[in-house]
């Protein structure tokens, strides 16, 4: 098992990389292990937190799982023929990422405890100067791979910070903290929401739900693998792929409803509407739990316990709005105050605002916040930004799946910075940054894309839009044709410099030694010698 590099570990961590990877989730792990599976050696992972697993290491709460099935939720080189259920628990997933990194030996590249603080482009020097918690590093090219799922969204509720019980969001939840036999809210009924109500309902003396609108919920098809089956997955060769082939097909068949033709979800909607008859009772509390919206305008839940959790008599839905929470107690809209002695915040994450953005500065000295204040989120391909020379962003704009899973699309992404590193060396490119006039050609066709989806046109509002009302989350089409435009590195789309050769190699390369292709003039300048 390869060694990795803790805070305040006696070890020299180089300063100076080809390749920086922020993050060690999903995306940011499978980098590392591919980059190591094709020979590049000359990288390195900052993380934050004490460990692999992203979203999977800090997403705790009781009841966390996945709700994409589990023989999705690997990588394509790495199946797992051990997962327990169709639908795995969070600790099972974060078991799997140890594993990977562990098995494909790259925790000797990565510094965990180490946050980015900021990432600023040096044009002089064709490189990115990255501040960390752990001093400055820098790096020929930077994958930002922070993840989608990281920042917590806080509700800004008059008198929330001088709530004197405990109060913690779903992301950073406080295993400290004795919940049974208390009175707790949870505000919010999101996908964590789902998950959370069920599993503490019984232990706790009173629990309150705030819901600002009613989701769609379906029916949870998980179920416990048999032996056998797991048998067959690891020793019939073939069968797994088999079966995760099947899978993947069928759950691209709700891109029809999501993007294609809205108005067929209403297939959907009956069978949650059948769900809803049938787990509750009481028609009141049914109205309320109705959506009134197309499903699909935000994220489709899952669960078997979540309606029948709203019913228990120590549980109360409460519609209306928070108007304000005091010392030992939230008051809704319609003035009724409810006492409580801790606040689970079940509010989501910022996802078109990150504050990532606002860390890394552009060549023009700009922040990826401050260049997406005026036409929001945009990217190439969700992976590059103009701008922003040598730099991949994970899971960037318009690269979200709602209906299968992040791994797919996170692969795609991979592939392509794998591409454009072997174009880097065969071409001698120092630098690379997508042309504005192709990113925006991009934009404007995925956008037009959008108009027709049930994200623009169900009648909610939904953390996949941004504050112009554009949809910088989601992919629009079917995910195979995401990957299918990663498949290449297209430099012809991209300005470039180069590094001439030197008599001296081992001379440092000075601004001198450079050219550059102004690619937005006329035809874009295409490199093919080595």
């Amino acid at each position: 098992m390869s060694q990795s590099i803790t805070k305040g570990d006696a070890v020299d961590v180089p300063r100076h990389t080809r390749v920086l990877i922020v993050g060690s989730g999903l995306s940011g792990l499978g980098t590392a292990v591919r980059l190591t599976q094709e020979g590049y050696t000359d990288f390195l992972v900052v993380e934050r937190g004490d460990d692999v697993g992203g979203t999977w290491r800090v997403n705790t709460y009781p009841g966390a799982g996945c709700d994409v099935p589990s023989q999705l939720y690997s990588y394509s080189f790495a199946l797992n023929p051990e997962w327990s259920r169709s639908f795995s628990p969070q600790p099972e997933i974060h078991r799997y990422i140890q594993g990977i990194a562990d098995r494909y030996g790259v925790r000797d590249k990565h510094v965990f405890g180490c946050a980015m603080t900021g990432a600023r482009w040096n044009d002089a020097d064709a490189r990115w100067e990255v501040e960390t918690t752990r001093g400055k590093f820098t790096a020929d090219i930077v994958v930002s791979a922070a993840g989608v799922l990281a920042e917590p969204n806080l509700p800004d509720i008059k008198g929330i910070h001088s709530f004197e019980g405990e109060i913690f969001h779903s992301a950073q939840w406080d295993h400290d903290a004795e919940l049974s036999g208390k009175r707790v809210a949870v505000i919010g009924t999101g996908a964590s929401a789902v998950q959370i109500v069920p599993s503490i309902a019984p232990e706790v003396a009173r629990l309150d739900v705030y819901q600002r609108s009613a989701g769609w919920v379906f029916p949870h098809l998980t179920r416990r693998y048999l032996a056998p089956e797991r048998f067959a997955f690891k020793h019939v060769p073939g069968l797994q792929r088999l079966i995760r082939g099947l899978i993947y097909a069928n759950r691209e068949l709700f891109v029809i409803s999501q993007a294609k033709y809205p108005a067929t979800a209403v297939f959907l909607e009956l069978i949650a509407r059948v769900k809803l008859w049938l787990e509750v009772r009481d028609p009141a509390l049914r109205k309320r739990l109705t959506p009134k919206f197309r499903a699909g305008c935000k994220r489709l839940l899952i669960s078997n316990k979540f309606y029948p959790a709203l019913t228990r008599d120590n549980v109360e839905l409460v519609t209306d709005g928070i108007e304000e929470i005091r010392g030992r107690s939230i008051v809704s809209e319609d003035g009724t105050e409810r006492e409580v002695d801790a606040i689970v915040l079940c509010t989501g994450f910022h996802v078109a605002d990150s504050p990532t953005y606002s860390m890394f500065t552009g060549r023009a000295g700009l922040t990826l916040s401050e260049e997406f204040e005026t036409d929001g989120l945009q990217a190439y391909k969700g992976t590059t930004v103009a701008g922003f020379p040598n730099l991949f962003t994970m899971l960037g704009a318009n690269s979200g799946l709602n209906y299968t899973s992040l791994i797919y699309v996170i692969e795609s992404q991979i592939a392509y910075v794998l591409d454009a590193l072997a174009t880097m060396d065969k071409q001698g490119l120092r630098t690379f940054e997508v042309r504005e006039d192709v990113q925006d050609e991009y934009n404007r066709v995925v956008q037009q894309k959008m108009a027709r989806s049930v994200w623009l046109t169900g009648g909610c509002t939904s953390w996949f839009l941004d504050r112009h009302g554009n949809n910088p989350t989601l992919w629009p089409d079917f995910s195979f044709r995401f990957r299918g435009q990663l498949r290449k590195f297209d430099v012809e789309n991209y300005e470039t410099t180069s590094v001439v050769a030197q008599v001296d190699t081992a001379a440092p390369v000075d601004r001198a030694d450079v050219s550059v292709d102004h690619a937005g003039q006329g035809d874009p300048v295409s490199h093919t010698g080595g």
